[in-house]
């Protein structure tokens, strides 16, 4: 499975932005996937997941009320809809498809990964 991702760019404070992760190689339909971040300097971060059904949307407490994940299974694909931008959201934004079907918080449940898209907010 081969993901990518993109729609990362530079935007200012209280922007929006929306994220797309494309699965190619094979289908995930069966499986939970994910978005993480990670900051210069700073430990990954789990962003949101989801399942393989679209079901238990989920989001990392700092992103939560801003942040919307979604998928289209029969398109392979995945976004997140990031809304009141903060600076503190600067980061690599990784997608991620589980080995399991759910979505998970832990980055050691995630098999296939995609390579990061940049997010910049400024101030």
């Amino acid at each position: 499975v081969q993901l990518q991702a993109s729609g990362g760019g530079l935007v200012q404070a209280g922007d929006s932005l929306r994220l797309s992760c494309a699965a190619s190689g094979r289908t995930v339909s069966n499986n939970g996937m994910g978005w993480f971040r990670q900051a210069p300097g700073k430990e990954r971060e789990f962003v949101a997941g989801i399942d393989w059904n679209g079901g238990r949307p989920h989001y990392g407490d700092s992103v939560k009320g801003r942040f919307t994940i979604s998928r289209e299974k029969a398109k392979n694909t995945m976004a997140l809809t990031m809304n009141s931008l903060k600076p503190e959201d600067t980061a690599d934004y990784y997608c991620a498809a589980s080995r399991f079907a759910v979505g998970s918080s832990e980055p050691r449940n995630y098999a296939y990964w995609g390579q990061g898209t940049l997010v910049t907010v400024s101030s």
